[in-house]
């Protein structure tokens, strides 16, 4: 166990009409074992104590599941790692360390507070087209329809994405592609996501549009950065569905 001394230069906002500014904290005796948001959580004491205003920041599970704790690191979304923020430790960093602390950067994630965003655009996305259409009823047996391991697992895979918002700050356009491509995966390889396929489609991508996302021209820095390593393989399926849906009229 490493106790460290740091320099932390965090994105100061006190509401989404404020003009923003990089403000400068010096932290000591942090533990090597913590984690990212814990050694915020001691700079927020410390802060309290001095009778300062605390820094603002999203988060909920703390266990890389919900995708809420959407930080930029150092220039790159979540940190030096390919995790989320609440799962990246202190020992990713060196003692005497300067660490540059922002909020995502995009069009349609505004910021609200200090290191918070806006995400409700990934909301009103899903609620678009993310659902399949459901009879009530008794339970249907697990065997009743026959689904193949391999698309099952592709399905599951882009199922995995939390939201989180990574490809979005890591996209030079803040493209949402990646993003809304596993949502629509999720259901078009799946026989329950047929019923809404070609109006999912069509839908959730102009809905996309509609919140001021820009285009993906293949960086590929979205995947690279995603926390749940989703493949670029669902942007081309997306772009398969909205075409389809566009110039047949059946996805």
């Amino acid at each position: 166990m490493k106790s460290m001394n740091l320099t932390l230069k965090i994105w100061r906002q006190a509401n989404a009409q404020a003009k923003g500014e990089m403000k400068t904290y010096s932290l000591s005796g942090i533990n090597d074992h913590m984690s990212f948001l814990e050694m915020l959580d001691v700079l927020n004491e410390d802060l309290v104590k001095k009778g300062e205003e605390p820094v603002a920041f999203d988060h909920d599970c703390r266990e890389g599941i919900c995708g809420a704790c959407s930080l930029v690191i150092n220039g790159r979304p979540h940190g030096p790692l390919q995790t989320t923020t609440c799962q990246l430790h202190m020992r990713s960093f060196k003692d005497g360390d300067t660490i540059y602390i922002e909020p995502w950067r995009a069009k349609a994630f505004p910021v609200m507070k200090d290191l918070i965003v806006d995400r409700s655009a990934f909301d009103r996305i899903q609620q678009a087209g993310g659902y399949v259409s459901v009879n009530t009823g008794s339970a249907p047996d697990a065997n009743e329809i026959p689904i193949g391991k391999q698309i099952a697992d592709e399905a599951f895979n882009s199922a995995t994405c939390i939201g989180c918002g990574a490809c979005v700050a890591a996209c030079k356009n803040a493209s949402a592609m990646l993003f809304v491509g596993a949502k629509l995966s999720q259901y078009a390889m799946l026989p329950q996501g047929q019923v809404e396929r070609k109006r999912r489609a069509e839908a959730m991508v102009a809905q996309m549009d509609k919140e001021g996302f820009g285009a993906c021209t293949n960086t590929g820095a979205c995947s690279a950065e995603c926390p749940k390593e989703i493949s670029m393989a669902n942007i081309a399926m997306m772009n398969r569905e909205f075409l389809t849906a566009k110039f047949t009229g059946e996805a």
